[in-house]
């Protein structure tokens, strides 16, 4: 993501914003914040069209199910 990111000339973050945005309408990301900075900085992602290869390089670099587990470790869990 980062190296693909440099070549661009954009954030991680505005990468996979854009990323994202590429899958479809029906998909909305939805960046989380609390400094303005940062959500102007991620509105960058509009200006970060991705190529087809691009598209298929992140694709295959995260393809869907990579991500497994919980959120947080046992330790880190709240009991309610």
């Amino acid at each position: 993501m980062r190296e693909l990111a440099s070549k661009k000339g954009v954030t991680p973050a505005q990468l996979a914003i854009a990323w994202l945005l590429a899958k479809g309408k029906d998909i909305v990301p939805i960046p989380g914040t609390k400094h303005v900075g940062y959500l102007e900085e991620d509105a960058g992602a509009l200006n970060a069209p991705l190529t087809p290869a691009e598209l298929r390089e992140l694709d295959e670099a995260f393809p869907p199910g990579i991500t497994a587990g919980t959120r947080y470790p046992d330790m880190g869990a709240v009991n309610r």
